[in-house]
């Protein structure tokens, strides 16, 4: 860690951001040491986001000061602030799916000889940042082929290209696998001891405690106080972000199981279609399914979606007899998915909430042909109560909304449906402490009305903390079943990595 009595790299004085009504910051200052790793904390709609945009040149401060090396800047752009050295890593992918991944790393600032792009240095080039991610691909592999955890790799070798002072990584790790987050680790470190300053955003804290050396928090755009090194607890961060007692973020309700709501035997999903799957889900009952990033597991839930097609095997619910050919089938069946990705597959980001909110029963709800426009009203202003949506109201542009809401707008365009099963790809995917904890006692809740949950989940501590039974997923095949006394972090790892000997409870 570096002397505390070094000149900041980069610091913010008094800095405020307005947008129309809403105060976003309001009177912010915070330094950052040549070679730190300062972990800023906060809730979802805490300030964090627009601080790091205006940081790196993508918004303008309303007020206040910014200085690099002592001296006030203003950054009209985002090529501006790279020029400074400053790079942020946004936490939603900013890659072009149709480039290779040494045209993504290098865009905007591809060498040149003779006037032409030189290629053969591009990939040359390209090599290099991607091994010090531990990404084992080709730079002239396609992004868009890619999983979203390698892009995000992708992502932070574009980020290390530009040779930056300051690195701004807004939750770096919320789409990789343990492998790759232990790597993301380690790149961090060598970042640090070469002198690059570190400006870490997560909403997994124990990430912070094992890579910041100071963590600032902000709660509703203000700056609320600082943690030392040594006084890095999980305990005092979420006291201070959230202002109350967390602990109990997975206390379970007992609820019994009823009958039995969806039986897979020997589906077979596009991604592995040589390896079947089999398994059953109870009314009730929530399922968590773990594995490593690249083992089929949002590809399962897709294919119980219909929105990618089985090529094979037997699927039943209470109106189905075989795997949904379309996702409207699946819904008409009461089965709903929570998409990885909310902004690319869950929203309509330029319609309002209410408009998101009312999607899924629209044509329930049409009368004649034409919108009722009260049905609409009333979905909104009941979804947004059970759920605690926080908005300027139903006609707000989802798409500036914090990640949490945005998450919980996707959840109750589900919920009107009325679903008997739901699925879950990474619920809880960049959102803050708080709005998991909201997530979490729906999920109770929808499983003591008898909806059947299966969710898929990176964080060890979710699959433990939420499961009535797991399933570990390994290449493909469910490697192993676990009930809720048998689920612990060596058991999970070792069906995910194909060495477990746990016979499967499915």
């Amino acid at each position: 860690m570096p002397e505390n009595n070094s000149p900041p790299v980069l610091e913010v004085r008094h800095v405020g951001k307005q947008f129309q009504s809403v105060r976003a910051l309001d009177d912010v200052s915070l330094g950052i040491l040549a070679g730190e790793v300062l972990a800023v904390l906060g809730e979802n709609g805490a300030g964090k986001s627009t601080l790091m945009k205006i940081l790196a040149g993508v918004q303008s401060p309303s007020t206040g000061e910014i200085f690099v090396d002592g001296q006030l800047v203003v950054f009209a752009n985002v090529e501006q602030a790279l020029q400074a050295g400053i790079s942020l890593i946004h936490q939603e992918l900013n890659l072009a799916s149709n480039l290779s991944v040494g045209a993504n790393i290098f865009l905007g600032r591809e060498p040149r000889r003779f006037g032409l792009i030189d290629n053969c240095r591009i990939e040359r080039d390209a090599t290099k940042y991607l091994e010090m991610v531990g990404l084992d691909v080709s730079p002239r592999t396609i992004v868009g082929r890619l999983s979203i955890g390698k892009q995000q790799l992708v992502e932070i070798a574009k980020a290390l290209s530009t040779q930056a002072r300051v690195l701004i990584m807004d939750e770096p790790t919320s789409s990789l696998s343990q492998h790759e987050t232990e790597t993301l680790f380690g790149v961090v470190k060598n970042l640090r001891a070469q002198g690059v300053s570190v400006i870490y955003i997560s909403h997994r804290l124990r990430e912070v405690e094992e890579l910041a050396d100071r963590v600032v928090v902000l709660r509703d755009g203000c700056f609320v106080g600082q943690i030392l090194r040594d006084e890095i607890r999980h305990d005092a961060m979420v006291s201070m972000m959230v202002g109350r007692d967390v602990s109990k973020f997975y206390h379970r309700t007992a609820h019994s199981t009823g009958d039995e709501v969806l039986r897979v035997e020997q589906l077979r999903t596009p991604a592995y279609p040589a390896h079947a799957i089999s398994f059953s889900v109870r009314a009730g009952e929530i399922v968590g399914v773990a594995g490593l990033v690249g083992a089929g597991r949002s590809e399962l839930l897709t294919t119980l979606f219909g929105v990618t097609p089985a090529v094979g095997g037997s699927m039943k619910t209470e109106s189905l007899a075989r795997p949904p050919r379309t996702a409207r089938e699946a819904i008409e069946a009461g089965i709903v998915l929570v998409p990885e990705d909310r902004r690319l597959a869950g929203l309509v980001l330029g319609m309002s909430v209410k408009q998101n909110l009312s999607l899924a029963t629209l044509r329930r709800e049409m009368r004649g042909g034409f919108l009722n426009r009260e049905a609409e009203n009333r979905v909104c202003e009941e979804m947004t109560q059970q759920l605690r949506i926080k908005s300027a109201g139903g006609d707000q542009i989802v798409q500036v909304l914090s990640g949490g809401n945005q998450q919980k707008v996707v959840l109750g365009k589900w919920l009107a449906t009325e679903p008997r099963l739901l699925l879950m790809d990474e619920p809880t995917r960049g959102i803050d402490v708080g709005a998991k904890e909201e997530i979490y006692r729906l999920m109770h809740e929808l499983a003591g009305r008898g909806v059947a949950i299966v969710f898929v989940s990176s964080e060890m501590e979710e699959i433990f903390g939420l499961s009535d039974r797991a399933l570990v997923m390994h290449e493909g095949r469910i490697a192993g079943g676990l009930d809720r006394a048998e689920i612990s972090e060596d058991a999970v790892m070792q069906l995910a990595t194909g060495t477990g000997r746990t016979p499967a409870k499915c």
